[in-house]
């Protein structure tokens, strides 16, 4: 299908004051139910979908690919022993809606796109749209915000980047333009040091870059920009799930009420003296405030000014949006709330319509495989830790969060340790999500069970590679319980990956060799362009089917077809194609 055909189908772009998507839903389940697939039967025994989070498929076999060099004897085994039922698929770029095949795909990304079946336009190229066009200032959002930016000071909150996995620089440059172009005289950026989906030490470089493009702005126009705050992404405002509100806290402190462990009078001195020496990485930067000479703070949020936060992804925007918006408020003193105008670049979440304000309309996946199996009376199960579970359930509904039916769906979630780095303890909660999930496989209970092991993603986040090693081992062990059960069960299996990560710790040059400065090799933080593998298998899946071979482009979205085939029906005619076939061999 098109682009433009798949967005006619299954997404609707809506704006401020969308009805409620379970209405929508109720409707849609009542009407639209799938229909018996013509050779595979039904499934009496239950499929297994399992997802592991940063498992990527790369050319390079050496120490530092994580995933090779980790005892993943499940994996292997389905690799050698499935001829026709493993093969890899793309996980990045135009495959699963993003700008352009140099974006790396994302843990959101990939599982919308597993959930959708369809490519859809995902958080990124919507921003560029709408900035390109120039349709963001004369949406709803602006109109909402647009006195108080012009009145007061505009503040911009996010991550300071080209990653293009939460945000990217041109965007954030579109946007302090386009404001100015709008008539807004005094703008205060708030910069997030990434250090994931870029280099662990280029923080210096774009808060330098940031600050050369301000002064040409404020040299030209006449305007007052500063950079405020900021702090690393891990430490400071990005939290997601719930995991740790100290950070939220932390970046609140920072940008709303101008207050930090550290100050400086300039960014590019904050940055340089709290990376020290680049013993520190981005990612874990301490909050700073920038001060005049008298010690106040340059950009403390007041009362009627406009914030926007700008990263387009929305997990780790989630919370510091509630510090934002919520009057009713208790996960950390916030000490004072400014009365302002808060706008999030997008939607973060569609249910709890938070930010209630925002700059781009996202789209709103309709007839998502989750409301077709539902409405099909399909049972399911879904579960992981705390870092995922908003993955495979939000994400892999269409950007829906809640149940469609309770009596058809259970959700469970596996709490995420807290308040430590994820090297520590690399094993993370793949073995008590494999306990539940096999639990609900031996149940009889369910007809789809699907989970996600964060364990690779999480892990390899952090560069430190022998911990993402053993944090490799730790998914394949979970990998065996399920598929072990299934057996037990005589059901069928689904495994495959969201995006690439842990196969790749260290950057490469052309030859493909790692890059070393002074005698150690430059860590990789980042996802990856790399495709993942996907198997299919277990005693209850009929004999003669096998991955098509007429598929060589295909990507996540063909797993959508792909399970529901397993399961017995035919997929709606708009998905991608599904990547299976009953033809004989």
């Amino acid at each position: 299908m098109t682009d433009t055909a798949t967005h006619t189908l299954g997404v609707k772009q809506h704006g401020q004051g969308h009805p409620d998507h379970l209405q929508e839903d109720v409707a849609l389940l009542k009407s639209h139910k799938l229909k018996p697939h013509p050779t595979i039967p039904r499934a009496t025994k239950p499929i297994l979908i399992c997802v592991l989070d940063g498992w990527g498929e790369s050319e390079y076999h050496d120490k530092f690919n994580a995933i090779h060099a980790a005892e993943t004897p499940a994996m292997d085994e389905l690799r050698a022993s499935a001829p026709g039922r493993w093969r890899l698929i793309k996980a990045h770029g135009t495959a699963v809606g993003l700008p352009s095949d140099a974006d790396m795909g994302n843990s959101e990304v990939g599982h919308n796109a597993l959930g959708a079946g369809q490519i859809v336009d995902q958080g990124a190229k919507c921003v560029d749209r709408s900035l390109e066009t120039g349709e963001v200032w004369s949406g709803e959002g602006w109109r909402a915000i647009q006195d108080s930016a012009r009145a007061g000071t505009l503040h911009l909150i996010g991550l300071l980047s080209d990653g293009g996995v939460h945000s990217r620089y041109d965007q954030l440059q579109l946007l302090m333009e386009g404001a100015v172009r709008q008539g807004v005289r005094r703008i205060r950026l708030h910069a997030l040091s990434d250090g994931r989906d870029v280099g662990e030490n280029t923080a210096v470089k774009w808060v330098t870059k940031a600050q050369g493009d301000i002064d040409r702005w404020n040299s030209e126009h006449g305007i007052d920009i500063r950079i405020a705050s900021g702090g690393g992404r891990m430490h400071v405002t990005m939290d997601r799930y719930e995991s740790d509100w100290a950070v939220v806290k932390a970046g609140y402190y920072a940008h709303v009420l101008g207050e930090a462990p550290n100050t400086y009078t300039s960014a590019i001195d904050a940055v340089t003296d709290l990376k020290r020496n680049n013993e520190v990485s981005d990612q874990w930067v301490d909050p700073w405030v920038v001060v005049d000479d008298g010690g106040k703070p340059v950009g403390a949020v007041q009362d009627g000014d406009a914030v926007v936060t700008f990263n387009f992804r929305a997990d780790r925007m989630v919370e510091i949006s509630k510090a934002l918006e919520y009057e009713e408020f208790d996960h950390f003193d916030r000490k004072r709330w400014p009365k302002i105008k808060f706008a999030g670049i997008m939607q973060y979440d569609g249910e709890l319509k938070l930010p209630s304000i925002y700059l781009v309309p996202p789209p709103l996946i309709e007839r998502a495989s989750e409301q077709y199996l539902v409405g099909s009376g399909v049972r399911i199960f879904a579960c992981s830790e705390s870092q995922k579970i908003g993955h495979v359930t939000f994400f892999w509904n269409g950007n829906r969060s809640g149940y469609l039916d309770k009596n058809l769906e259970e959700f469970v979630e596996i709490k995420s340790d807290q308040g430590i780095s994820f090297d520590k303890k690399p094993e993370m909660k793949a073995a008590k999500i494999a306990e539940r999930v096999k639990e609900a496989i031996l149940s009889g209970k369910y007809d789809v069970i699907r989970c996600n092991f964060p364990n690779s993603d999480m892990v390899g986040h952090t560069g430190k590679l022998k911990a993402t090693v053993i944090s490799c081992a730790a998914a394949d062990r979970g990998v065996k319980v399920l598929l072990d059960a299934v057996e037990e069960v005589g059901g069928s299996f689904l495994v495959t990956a969201d995006h690439g990560n842990a196969e790749e710790m260290v950057k490469r040059n052309k030859d493909g060799s790692p890059k070393y400065t002074d005698g150690e090799p430059e860590v990789l933080t980042s996802h990856t362009l790399n495709p993942v593998p996907i198997a299919i298998g277990g005693p209850g899946l009929p004999k003669n089917i096998r991955f098509r071979e007429d598929l060589p482009g295909a990507g996540l979205t063909n797993v959508t077809a792909t399970y529901i085939n397993m399961l017995g029906f035919e997929a709606p005619d708009f998905y991608e194609p599904s990547l299976i076939t009953t033809d004989k061999p």
